[in-house]
């Protein structure tokens, strides 16, 4: 079984064959909606909407920990997650796809481990490829068998929200070496990696970011929704692929 995360422009998934739907308890409170069970070109899924089925979640206010352990407890073979993120490389533009292979963190406030509490012991977890390997070489091969061209070699730069950053706050994510910023990378991944469960992202260019292209002067919400309405297709197309192929 394959576990799916949908984000910003993906609260369902329509290439799923939906069996049923279950509402989760976790240790950590609730998961952002029912996870909702099916089949995807033949074979099992399960997906969360990150944001809730109405979109109503904020980025920091989703509570990761909840929704991850709710996806560890089905004993997915790995979670794809997919998010809007703005582009901050030159090269990337809007409805452009992305995986990910680099993550820095500027959130801050957000519950970011299991290992805390009382009964816990310190716990240091490697993060150095912070993205599963295969899990993203499956992606990337299923781009290819559809002709969907993907950028392979991006640094997620995870921020605060809810707000859209500042041009100058952009400025410093690129000396840092980001390419594209978005707000719900993190602490999903590093969640994932704690329950030793495989993870990958695709991300969806839907705008530049501040002070970038026609972000220049400002962010056009209204047409970053056309722009993730159009490029969601491939998304759904790859992972169908992806798992159509999956010996």
């Amino acid at each position: 079984m394959l576990a799916i995360i949908g984000g910003s422009g993906l609260s369902q998934f329509s290439a799923l064959e939906v069996s049923h739907r279950r509402r989760a308890r976790t240790p950590w409170g609730e998961p952002s909606a029912a996870l909702t069970f099916g089949h995807v070109a033949g074979r099992p899924a399960v997906f969360l909407a990150r944001h809730g089925d109405a979109h109503s979640i904020p980025p920091h206010q989703v509570n990761y920990r909840a929704n991850i352990w709710a996806l560890c407890e089905c004993e997915p073979v790995g979670i794809v997650s997919v998010a809007a993120v703005g582009s901050i490389h030159p090269d990337l533009r809007p409805g452009d796809l992305v995986l990910p292979h680099q993550i820095i963190d500027y959130t801050w406030g957000r519950p970011s481990t299991y290992h805390e509490g009382p009964d816990s012991v310190v716990t240091h977890v490697d993060f150095t490829e912070p993205y599963d390997p295969l899990l993203r070489r499956q992606l990337a091969e299923a781009a290819t068998a559809i002709g969907a061209l993907v950028r392979v070699d991006a640094v997620y730069a995870a921020t605060q929200g809810p707000r859209l950053e500042t041009a100058a706050e952009i400025n410093r994510l690129e000396r840092d070496g980001a390419d594209v910023v978005g707000m719900t990378g993190m602490p999903e991944a590093i969640l994932a990696r704690e329950l030793g469960l495989p993870y990958a992202a695709i991300n969806v260019v839907a705008n530049y970011a501040a002070g970038r292209g026609d972000s220049r002067q400002g962010v056009s919400l209204e047409a970053i929704h056309d722009v993730l309405d159009r490029a969601m297709e491939r998304v759904r197309a790859i992972i169908r692929t992806m798992l159509a192929s999956d010996d």
